[in-house]
This record gives structure tokens, sequence and C-alpha cells, in this order.
């Protein structure tokens, strides 16, 4: 029988209930990087951000977000607090000027100078003001991701309702941005991408989207992706990956050029959550080199997927290569992790979340 536990929210005892323990060395890491433990005992963790004081926001897709700190700096949490909860689909997590931004399939909320109501408060929820509800509210592909450009302009995706299909709704498929209330279009005809980052340098935007289901085991792949220009069309429904074209819609004349993927990522291994690494704690050429969670196929004959990768770009943000870096989720066919979505801290060390084992890992340079 699983053991009961006690965490303790910032003062306030909550009985949990946590996922059979995840076995750590059956994970393999890239050489010379150590992995641990950083949370545990977590409820379908999914999108992280930190702080300015140190604190982790994690949307946790099950309906709350909760706040995670590592109060004595020893690579390990040791105090959690509810910030949100009763939401549906709570993944996206984005912090700018001190306000905390989270998901719904529909909604996105703020929490306006989160870390200093945490310090003030020891119980209770703080007050979360609406930001928008124009989002769709179609549960397929609901899963939203957030992020926060530098001049504060908020981007989250809308994922298509249905594996493969059309729709009079311009906003499905798509990555949009808020300016001055007003959604525009980032990225059109992407399929359902979970994960996206600016580059540290160019501050273009890099995406993941995840292929279509139902061409077979091995097509089409998932991709990652690059906007150069903002509105671009990137296939979906018409084109997958380089080159499949859709049975359906691929000989509908859509009237779009369409962008192809700078990588090819794998049929169905579906990817969650990309991180840049801009720190400095790994070695130097790991600078601005790109950390994908694959989060693992559910429809396919043999299970593939289940790590995270690293991709290589050269100074023209390039793919150069890539490879995986933490690997073992996958014993044969049988899964016991699901990586979904990683997050690079101001201490240079990297957070991986883990939607399955209900756990968040640390990974640090050992050299």
């Amino acid at each position: 029988m699983k053991n009961l536990f006690i965490i303790i929210f910032f003062g306030v005892s909550i009985l949990t209930i946590p996922a059979e323990a995840i076995d750590l060395s059956t994970l393999k890491v890239h050489k010379d990087f150590d992995l641990s433990i950083f949370a545990e005992n977590l409820d379908s963790p999914r999108q992280m951000v930190e702080g300015e004081r140190g604190t982790i926001f994690v949307g946790e897709r099950n309906g709350q977000v909760i706040a995670l700190l590592d109060s004595d700096n020893n690579g390990k949490v040791d105090s959690k607090r509810i910030v949100a909860s009763g939401l549906t689909y709570s993944t996206g997590v984005s912090l700018f000027n001190g306000d905390l931004y989270f998901s719904e399939i529909n909604k996105i909320w703020k929490i306006e100078g989160i870390e200093t109501w945490l310090q003030k408060n020891n119980s209770g929820l703080p007050e979360k003001f609406l930001v928008t509800d124009d989002l769709p509210s179609d549960e397929w592909h609901g899963w939203k991701w957030l992020k926060h450009d530098l001049n504060g302009k908020l981007y989250t995706n809308v994922g298509a309702p249905c594996n493969s299909c059309l729709s009079k709704n311009s906003q499905y498929a798509s990555i949009i941005q808020l300016n001055n209330n007003q959604w525009e279009y980032v990225a059109r005809g992407v399929r359902n991408s979970v994960g996206f980052d600016f580059h540290p340098d160019s501050r273009k935007l890099y995406f993941t989207d995840n292929g279509r289901d139902w061409l077979g085991d091995d097509s089409p792949s998932c991709e990652l992706n690059r906007v150069d220009k903002n509105g671009s069309f990137y296939g979906f429904p018409f084109q997958h990956a380089m080159n499949i074209k859709d049975p359906e819609y691929g000989d509908v004349n859509s009237g779009y050029d369409y962008v192809n993927p700078i990588l090819e990522l794998g049929a169905h291994v579906a990817p969650t959550g990309i991180a840049f690494y801009s720190g400095s704690q790994f070695p130097i050429e790991f600078h601005n080199n790109l950390f994908i969670t694959l989060h693992g196929s559910w429809n396919r004959s043999e299970k593939v997927g289940y790590k995270v990768i690293r991709v290589v770009l050269d100074k023209n943000g390039e793919v150069i290569a890539s490879e995986d870096f933490i690997s073992g989720w996958l014993q044969g066919q049988k899964v016991i992790g699901r990586p979904s979505a990683p997050l690079v801290l101001r201490d240079g060390s990297l957070l991986v979340s883990d939607d399955k084992a209900n756990v968040i890992y640390r990974i640090t340079y050992n050299k």
C-alpha cells in the first residue's frame, strides 16, 4: 500500500497520496551531469516559471497552480503552497513585473505581486484577476503554454480541436500574442504547440508542434519551428512535417506559402515543452542550446519519446545537431515517467517536470 504524506504549504498541512516512487537509477543523463528529485508528490505538473525571489510556480493540469520554495538552497523543495485552484486544464504559467499569469482552456488569469503576497500571507488564496476569456473552450488540444516577451506581450497557443480539420474560427491551430487587449497572430497552421521560447540573442520565437495521428507509426514527424515573420503559415492541416500531404486536405489550394520545420523530431514523440539554455553553470557549448521534453506516444505500436533532447544551434539559429540529454523513462515498452516541461533556473541548473511520476527533477553539472 502507498504511504500517506503530510505536505506543509507555507504553514497549511495537506494530506496527499503520492504516485509510485521513481527509481532515478533507471534514468540516463548526459555525461558529467547529475539528476536529483527537486519536488515530489505533485499533481500532474506541467509548465514552470521562477520568480525573482526564487519561488517556482507550477501549473498542474488537474486544476491548480502551486508555489514551491527551496528556502535552504539544498536543491530540494521544502515548502509548497496552492495559489490558485478549481481550474480547468491549468497548465500554463508566466511571470511579468512580479505578476503571475496562468491559464485555463479558454481563460488567462493573473495574480498581482505574487511573491510579495506569499511573504505576507500564511493562508488562503490570493485574489486573481481575469486577463482574457475570449479563447476557444474545446478540450481537444486545450492545454496552454504561456510566455511573455521582453516588452510584456503575452503569447499563448490555441490547438486544433481535432486530429486534422479546418475550422471557421481562425484562432484554432495558432500561436497568438495579446497586444493592447487584442489577439494578433504570431504563427498559423500550427496543429498543437505546447511549448515555445525566445532565442536569448535574436529574440526569435522557436516552437514545437505535435504531428497528426493515424498516418502510420512513423509519419508524420513532430516538429521544431522558428518564427522569422509574424503571421507565417506552418502547413496544418494541408501539409505535415517537411512534405507530407494530408490525405483529406493535401490537394486543397490553401492560398498560403508553407514554412517548413527546422528540425523533425520523430513521429508521435509529443513535444510538450522547450527552453533555451542561457545559464552559466553548464559548459559553454550548451549556451543557446534548446532543451525539448518529448512526452511520449500514445497511439503507436511501439512507444517512442519519453526523453529530454538537446538541440544545438549555430550562431544564425540553425540546427547543427540533436541528441538525447535524459532518457530511461521508457523501459522496454513500460512507461515509468513522462517529462513534460523544462525550466532553466537563475543558478544555471535545469528543472524538468514529470506529469506521470508527479515529480520535478533537477539537473546540475558536476565537473
